[in-house]
């Protein structure tokens, strides 16, 4: 299935790539709130650590040397599955994880812009690599609940 889940790697990465980009070059020059919606603002952060700002005095090597075998194994997964919907999760994941990793390189931290919040309690800032990882874990818990389930309404042989 490794046919399947590189382009959803290619395609997650260069998304987040290209919408960090247009931020960066474009939109916030100055960093500034551009208020879109009432429930949505585009903002400028850098994020040195993992979710939620956590490890964020952890040097930058640190965080690379254990991202790396954690996407190597999901590629390694993706190689191994049967199940289209899997390699689709694996793809996002992967894609994700390559685009923040890149900020990491380049920037030192990841470039955060999407504000969303109710009333004045605001989601901490975010990015599409991290839509497209959470989207990539949300399939895996959905297939792995839809699995369950076959499981337990199959007849007994």
């Amino acid at each position: 299935m490794l046919k399947l889940g590189l382009p959803f790697t290619l395609l997650s990465f260069l998304l987040d790539q290209a919408t960090k980009w247009w931020i960066l070059n474009h939109v916030m020059d100055p960093p500034r709130v551009i208020p879109v919606t009432g429930f949505f603002n585009l903002v400028l952060g850098f994020n040195t650590g993992v979710s939620f700002g956590l490890f964020g005095e952890a040097p930058a090597w640190l965080l690379m040397a254990f991202i790396l075998p954690m996407v190597a194994g999901l590629l390694v997964w993706m190689t191994r599955t049967d199940s289209r919907l899997t390699a689709i999760a694996l793809g996002l994941v992967v894609g994700g994880a390559f685009g923040n990793l890149l900020d990491r390189l380049r920037h030192g931290a990841v470039t955060d812009f999407l504000d969303f919040y109710v009333g004045a309690y605001h989601w901490p800032a975010f990015n599409f690599a991290d839509v497209a990882i959470v989207s990539g874990v949300a399939l895996l818990l959905i297939e792995s609940v839809l699995a369950r389930e076959e499981t337990k309404a199959a007849p007994d042989a």
